[in-house]
């Protein structure tokens, strides 16, 4: 079992670091508030996927909130605020900006810059992915998922970024966000544009903004 586990975390640190080597910035996030809100119930009625936002930027503290509430660390031992299959923790979720895009780092959390370039374009393929203020990219990486067929990350990836889109919708319900995810992307294109390596997939995308 230790030897099972030393495995994982090794392929783990070598996929990030090979896929973070092109690191230009890293930007601490605010300590994310992780009280308050609004209740679970009146969240769930309010839950729906909007389309038109405002340009309104999206605050760094509401990012640190938001991509914790999404993925982030929230016991000692590491696991998430969302489960993944075998506590795999497959996903990266990349955050793209006007002003860049970056790749939350949930252990540290942490943005790391990867670029100043504006690829909101790129993100999805409707007109208002590429004005919305921030879109976020759920990447699975197979790597991790050690032991597994396709057959099977397939399945577990889809059903693990269902987990974590449903814990942005909750929260831009609360925070008075819009929100929707997408799943007509370009995924070649996103391999290319973001430069992700042969054992990554891109899953879905999700827009966020203040609503029109």
């Amino acid at each position: 079992m230790k030897t099972k586990i030393c495995n994982i975390m090794i392929i783990f640190f070598v996929s990030v670091s090979f896929a973070f080597s092109q690191v230009i910035e890293t930007v601490t996030l605010p300590e994310p508030q992780k009280t308050g809100g609004m209740p679970l119930f009146e969240a769930l009625n309010l839950r729906q996927s909007l389309r038109d936002y405002t340009i309104q930027e999206i605050d760094l503290q509401t990012k640190s909130n938001l991509l914790w509430a999404a993925f982030g660390v929230n016991r000692e031992d590491g696991k998430r605020t969302s489960p993944t299959a075998r506590d795999w923790r497959e996903f990266d979720i990349y955050v793209v900006t006007a002003a860049g895009w970056y790749v939350y780092d949930a252990e540290r959390h942490l943005l790391l810059k990867m670029s100043s370039d504006d690829r909101r374009e790129y993100a999805g393929r409707q007109d208002f992915v590429h004005t919305a203020p921030l879109t976020l990219i759920y990447v699975a990486d197979y790597d991790r998922m050690e032991g597994a067929s396709d057959e099977i990350r397939d399945f577990y990836s889809a059903t693990d970024v269902g987990f974590i889109s449903q814990n942005v919708y909750l929260f831009c319900a609360s925070e008075g966000l819009g929100t929707c995810v997408l799943g007509q992307v370009d995924r070649d294109k996103i391999r290319e544009v973001f430069k992700l390596r042969p054992g990554q997939r891109v899953i879905l995308s999700q827009t966020l903004g203040y609503p029109e």
